[in-house]
């Protein structure tokens, strides 16, 4: 190996040269692989062996192991389309595994593309269906074909090996099927789907324009909470009482068999399905982060990183399944969990939400008009800022009904009523539902909740405060400011910023 790895080196810097004159697309390098007493050879186009492969010793020495339990793939270097529509030259092998499924074999047509960190990062794996087969959208695999897998979301070298990857989808295709025969009737309409696939991988930006892309989920209002603790619970009851899901999926992560979750599971709910597998969450409209850290740990600090570090396992897999959909963060503390959730899942900031102080501005409104028998003319009163003690009360509307005084008072009587009232689980996954509600029949409702608070207030840190917005299927569409400035509002939001920016600025990401 250790020769053959020196002879690569030497072909590499002959390979340069040769592209520098755009003569090195058409070789192919013979890579001679000890398999038993026989010899097999990997073709392989010299451009894998470019410097764009970082770890290119590793990724040979993989490709060897391949090659000796699947020695009938075929190799070769294409033009990968990531997401962002950004194009890079990468190695791939397509070829089939034998699937053992009610008692007949399939061989299943699968596409492996190795990232240029390889052995680092795990293959991106896709189905190759021919045109006489249609793709079994599922827990395992898309309507694109893509294949999510455990395996996949636990990769980690040097125990994650590309044969244990092939090995594990083996396997859960012997569950579930992913292909299936089509009727003659059907070939056509399949061939111009795979036309379309064979155009991209992991998807271009104008994905959602075509009518077939994603066609078995865009009637289906999916939702998923992770967490299966007493919020993670009061969330999924609420949201089913108010039937806004078609699929309702509680992630349960803990390793304990705690009641409320087994009483789910044993005095099932319609539609709701309890799961530890991650890819259970693929396609959800929103995603529910009510999971918090219940760690030891003495001081403040350590208690949120210990959320940091829970999250970084759970939210770029979470976000990977449900790449269109909201994430809304319940966990504590919101406006931190929140900024930590935009930062490693890399979604569009008006899709990355925190509860904030939607149940308190419920709350207020309720007091003033029902408690308080207010007449404040349809002129409503949000909570904003950080959650906790140093919230405060604000008005919207253009109208001066009330005279700024009794503003301030009728606030402060509403707001020292509010005081006694408490968070309790089943309150907050009832505010919960309220904000699902609003997403999926994109009600265009305002509710005071976390988003980036940068440029509003005179802020200037990248931190999450609740703000007065409208929101809907996108998430946030528009934020309220108000017309008048109060100073104190703005010295209480801006106090809440410096201090919650300092705690960032202390936690590993």
């Amino acid at each position: 190996m250790v020769s053959l790895l020196k002879g690569l080196n030497q072909i590499l810097f002959m390979f340069i040269k040769l592209r520098a004159q755009g003569l090195a697309h058409s070789v192919l390098l013979k890579v001679n692989c000890n398999c038993s007493a026989a010899y097999s050879f990997i073709l392989i186009p010299f451009s894998f062996f470019s410097f764009q492969y970082k770890f290119r010793d590793l990724t040979v020495e993989e490709l060897k192991n391949v090659n000796m339990f699947f020695p009938h793939f075929r190799y070769s270097v294409d033009t990968y389309v990531f997401k962002d529509s950004s194009q890079k030259d990468l190695l791939n092998f397509t070829g089939t595994v034998p699937v053992m499924y009610q008692g007949n074999t399939y061989n299943i047509p699968i596409r492996l593309w190795i990232l240029d960190s390889h052995p680092f990062a795990p293959p991106i794996c896709f189905l190759k269906p021919t045109a006489n087969m249609g793709i079994s959208v599922g827990k395992h695999v898309d309507a694109q074909g893509r294949i999510y897998l455990p395996y996949l979301h636990n990769w980690s070298h040097p125990k994650s090996v590309i044969v244990g990857l092939i090995k594990e989808m083996i396997a859960k295709f012997q569950e579930e099927l992913p292909l299936y025969s089509l009727p003659s009737s059907d070939e056509a309409r399949q061939v111009d789907l795979l036309a379309y696939i064979a155009k991209i991988t992991e998807g271009v930006s104008d994905i959602n324009s075509k009518n077939w892309v994603n066609h078995e989920h865009k009637t289906v209002n999916k939702i998923t909470v992770v967490g299966g603790g007493e919020l993670g619970i009061a969330c999924t009851l609420a949201i089913s009482a108010k039937g806004i899901a078609d699929r309702l999926v509680l992630l349960d992560l803990s390793e304990e068999t705690k009641g409320g979750v087994m009483d789910l599971d044993i005095f099932s709910l319609p539609n709701v399905e309890i799961s530890k597998d991650l890819s259970a969450s693929a396609h959800s409209k929103v995603v529910i982060f009510t999971v918090n850290s219940l760690g030891s740990s003495q001081s403040y600090l350590d208690v949120v990183q210990s959320n940091v570090d829970m999250f970084r396992a759970l939210v770029p897999a979470l976000g990977h399944y449900s790449q269109h959909g909201v994430l809304l963060v319940a966990s504590q503390p919101v406006e931190i969990m929140t900024y930590v959730t935009w930062k490693l899942s890399a979604f569009p900031v008006n899709r990355v939400i925190g509860i904030g102080c939607n149940l308190d501005s419920q709350r207020l409104q309720y007091i003033i008009t029902n408690v308080l028998k207010a007449q404040t003319s349809g002129k409503q009163v949000w909570v904003i800022g950080e959650q906790g003690e140093d919230k405060v009360p604000t008005w919207g509307g253009q109208e001066e009904i009330m005279s700024p005084n009794s503003q301030v008072q009728l606030s402060n009587r509403a707001m020292e009523l509010l005081r006694v009232k408490g968070q309790r689980s089943w309150s907050v996954g009832l505010s919960v539902a309220d904000l699902v509600d609003s997403i999926v029949n994109d009600k265009k409702k305002v509710h005071s909740v976390s988003i980036l608070a940068k440029g509003y207030y005179d802020i200037n840190s990248e931190v999450f405060l609740s703000l007065p917005c409208i929101i809907g299927t996108s998430g946030v569409s528009e934020v309220i400011q108000s017309t008048v400035r109060e100073d104190t509002v703005t010295e209480k939001l801006q106090s809440s910023a410096s201090s919650i920016h300092g705690l960032q600025q202390q936690l590993k990401l």
